[in-house]
């Protein structure tokens, strides 16, 4: 659809539930500061209308692939990915059998010291993509920084990012986002909220 289409599409949704509140109402923070996404990433319908938003929101942007890491960001990945219909990349954490080669990205988690590497197969994204960066949550940044240097990797150019939820600010930082993507976060969560709510 075309922009003003999608605006009006998501306009009449937005009627129905906000969205931004009904998230807020589902997180539920533990003592350490953490929290359980399952009631978010398994509702079927919360992810359908966060699709809708989604399709809104880049309207007029040229779209030709998803990107987003197993495995939380998978269910909201493919309703996106299906929403805008384009096809889906996962970025894995082990390399699959049968994929004759491929592009990874290493780094390290959170200033943890441990890390990860993430593997998409060589040919799932090539020169002339433009790719949709999906995640269901950002906190540090580090995994969305490494989809976005594996876009950088195959040469293709990140359109935008977006996700359900974002904790702070020090993850734009981490990240190389380029200047013309669009970055759509749906709740914005201050780092001090979640310590508050947690009694820390």
């Amino acid at each position: 659809p075309n922009t003003e289409r999608a605006r009006q599409l998501w306009k009449t949704l937005s009627k129905i539930v906000s969205l931004e509140k009904e998230l807020k109402s589902r997180i539920k923070f533990n003592k350490d500061g953490y929290f359980d996404n399952t009631s978010i990433v398994g509702d079927v319908n919360l992810l359908r209308q966060a699709a809708n938003y989604a399709l809104a929101s880049f309207a007029g942007k040229r779209v030709t692939k998803v990107l987003t890491a197993a495995v939380d960001g998978i269910p909201l990945g493919t309703m996106v990915a299906q929403t805008l219909g384009v096809n889906l990349v996962i970025a894995k954490n082990t390399k699959e059998v049968g994929v004759p080669s491929f592009l990874e990205e290493t780094y390290i988690l959170n200033n943890s010291g441990v890390t990860m590497t993430l593997y998409i197969p060589k040919d799932s994204i090539r020169r002339r993509d433009s790719v949709l960066i999906v995640d269901d949550m950002i906190k540090s940044g580090d995994t969305q920084a490494a989809l976005i240097n594996l876009v950088h990797k195959a040469k293709a150019e990140v359109c935008g990012l977006f996700s359900l939820i974002a904790i702070g600010d020090q993850w734009k930082e981490r990240m190389n986002i380029p200047k013309n993507a669009h970055v759509e976060i749906i709740l914005r969560l201050n780092e001090s909220t979640s310590r508050r709510r947690s009694g820390i």
